[in-house]
């Protein structure tokens, strides 16, 4: 994952989930989504969450990315437009 990431995103660590958006040239989205377990694991524990919903939170979170979607880095990540559908959809499938 860190040399994926640093090859397509230019950053030297590794990362919970890439993202890459696929657009056929017949139309409509595909794309592929990359979820490191190991870094995931740290991130359930940093938490306090069970590791499925971590996942789940990664799979959500990559398949918005793969739709067009982006939020800020930093501390307004988690107040962007799509941090919130993120979590509504989460909640949806809780």
């Amino acid at each position: 994952m860190r040399r994926l990431n640093r090859e397509w995103k230019g950053h030297d660590e590794a990362t919970d989930v890439l993202s890459f958006a696929l657009r056929p040239p017949e139309g409509g989205v595909t794309g592929d989504v990359y979820i490191c377990p190991a870094v995931a694991r740290g991130q359930a524990r940093l938490h306090q969450v069970p590791f499925g919903d971590e996942i789940a939170r990664l799979v959500v979170h990559g398949t918005l990315h793969v739709l067009g979607y982006d939020h800020p880095e930093g501390r307004g990540r988690t107040r962007s437009a799509m941090w919130r559908r993120q979590e509504r959809y989460l909640k949806a499938l809780a």
